[in-house]
């Protein structure tokens, strides 16, 4: 019943109408104050909704896991549907009075030029990487192995970009270049996406690694948000006077010092107490920002100062979850497991950035993990594999896997890693310095640290006092438009086989990178002795569909490889 009918039935009941009528009169009062102060305070409501919304949006850009194994780019509408044209009839022919050739006497009659096509919108779109073929490939073997260690991590990281910044001219004429085709959608600190690729090469076990490939990536990102790193593409971003021209040189942007000087000492600090041994001694090089190299700069944190952070803590994370386990190997513990299978001793002062309360499996694992990752980073919105873009590639690396560069020009691998192995002469200096040493050799003449070939590792919890340390060596890499046609990243199940130069031949002759992950695991696995796990990935770059022009091509290695492809299946080879 509505207030009018109310009010004229009211009327016709005297005094009980009246009281109706009354009561009506306030609630209508009451309905209306109740409007009014809602109208009243609807614009503070919606300032704290908009507050909220920032606040999310926030927390979302600096979300704990905001790495995706796809990457966000535009595409014209075309690709996805047919242009409408607004006229029937085909488009694609010229006129008739201009199909005959222009020649120079042909004066007065201008040369034909092709209609005028409607401007097409771009769409955006996810791609998943891996299943980008012709711009990503991976392919690993367990080889003669039971279980196969080796694992990778490809996609988008969520950290500001770090290339360094192009000159105005470039910029337009990249958009120009790269006009009506796809491009790369921004992250969501408004530059151009951050690409990430890893491979990890796991020993005595897959646990360590495949924390690195879940994990790895969050580290970083918090690393940059705790730092309160800033994009290097911002104008008020200053570089480092004398460093510009050099190609390897980090770029220091502006962030907060003395928070990351703090979270730089406490994790020393950490380490000192924690595990003690080399690490009382030890203070990464890019952790002393008050050295001398660092003293002209106002702003002395860079990407390889959050590489290095989130390397370390990762693995002090990963061994003090170890060793809060129960040793199966210790028989006054292994005799008496505790019943629930997933009970650890004490818990971790640092939350892992997925969330996870258990680190590996409900036994202490000693083994540990390799790991090689490349981060990716452009100027302007144009994709690294753009033959006309610049891109600049952070490279982190422990151990003895191994990511390599092919050049455009000339066909040869340009290595940007180096084997973390006892023998290496920085090596050797590193740990006679720090630690006392603890270097044998084994029968086949190779030195090895506490039974370990590697002198740089993640996890092995047993060889961190003697200086099995997870300090990244770190390369900095600025590619020119074309200059490099694809980077590959490798285990040492290959890189141990195949030399540098064979590894970038195969890759030549395959039609897409994927192609070429599989005839490079394909052929380690036929010719290797030890039938190592093997990984390779392959990312296109600019200048892929010029990869078989610089020097000789892929016949540079061809007889040899062919000879020892002949050696391997040989019968007579099993008996010798």
């Amino acid at each position: 019943m509505t207030s009018r009918a109310a009010l004229h039935l009211a009327h016709g009941r005297g005094a009980e109408g009246h009281r109706l009528c009354h009561t009506q009169r306030q609630l209508d009062h009451h309905h209306l104050t109740t409007l009014l102060t809602s109208i009243r305070s609807y614009p503070q409501w919606r300032r704290r909704q908009q507050q909220q919304q920032q606040q999310a949006s926030k927390q979302i850009s600096y979300g704990v896991r905001g790495f995706h194994n796809y990457f966000v780019t535009h595409l014209p509408s075309s690709s996805l549907h047919p242009d409408s044209r607004s006229t029937p009839g085909p488009h694609h022919k010229l006129p008739r009075d201009a199909s005959a050739p222009h020649t120079p006497d042909s004066s007065g009659v201008a040369p034909a030029s092709p209609p005028n096509m409607p401007s097409r919108d771009l769409t955006v779109v996810r791609i998943p990487l891996r299943s980008a073929k012709h711009h990503f490939g991976v392919f690993s073997g367990r080889g003669s192995r039971p279980y196969n260690e080796d694992v990778n991590q490809a996609g988008t990281i969520n950290i500001p970009a770090f290339a360094k910044r192009a000159p105005m001219s470039l910029v337009r004429s990249e958009r120009k270049n790269s006009a009506g085709e796809a491009t790369t959608a921004d992250s969501p600190f408004g530059d151009p996406q951050v690409f990430y690729f890893g491979v990890f090469d796991g020993h005595g076990g897959s646990e360590c690694a495949e924390f690195l490939r879940d994990e790895l990536h969050g580290y970083i990102e918090e690393a940059a948000r705790k730092f309160e790193l800033k994009s290097s593409l911002r104008k008020r971003n200053k570089l480092l006077k004398g460093g510009t021209d050099k190609d390897k040189a980090p770029i220091l942007v502006k962030a907060d010092v003395h928070k990351a000087v703090k979270l730089m000492n406490d994790l020393i600090d950490e380490y000192k107490n924690t595990i003690g041994g080399y690490f009382r001694r030890f203070k990464p090089p890019l952790f002393d920002l008050n050295a001398e190299s660092n003293a002209s700069a106002k702003s002395k944190v860079s990407i390889e100062s959050v590489l290095t952070y989130a390397f370390l803590r990762a693995d002090l994370d990963f061994v003090t979850a170890q060793a809060r386990k129960p040793d199966p190997d210790d028989p006054y513990v292994s005799d008496n497991l505790p019943l629930n299978s997933n009970e650890i001793l004490g818990s971790s002062p640092h939350s892992v950035p997925s969330g996870q309360n258990i680190i590996g499996g409900p036994a202490r694992f000693k083994g540990g993990s390799t790991a090689s990752i490349a981060l990716i980073s452009t100027p302007t919105p144009a994709p690294f594999w753009h033959p006309n873009a610049h891109s600049t590639i952070v490279v982190a690396h422990v151990g003895d896997t191994r990511i390599l560069l092919c050049e455009t020009a000339t066909g040869l691998p340009v290595p940007l890693t180096s084997d973390h192995h006892p023998s290496s002469p920085s090596e050797a200096r590193r740990l006679t310095r720090f630690a006392e040493s603890s270097l044998v050799t084994d029968s086949f003449g190779e030195e090895r640290i506490s039974g370990l070939a590697n002198s740089r590792a993640f996890g092995d919890m047993g060889s961190k006092r003697i200086g099995v340390s997870a300090e990244p060596e770190l390369t900095r890499m600025q590619l020119g438009p074309a200059q490099f046609s694809f980077m590959v990243l490798v285990s040492d199940g290959i890189s141990g086989t195949l030399s540098d130069q064979e590894i970038v031949d195969l890759i030549k002759e395959a039609r897409t990178p994927e192609e070429g992950a599989k005839k490079v695991v394909g052929y380690a696995t036929e010719v290797s002795i030890d039938g190592d796990n093997a990984t390779c990935l392959v990312i296109r770059l600019g200048g892929w569909e010029r990869r078989s022009e610089g020097g000789l091509g892929s016949l540079g290695t061809k007889e040899m490889r062919d000879a020892r492809k002949a050696e391997a299946n040989d019968p007579r080879r099993g008996r010798r």
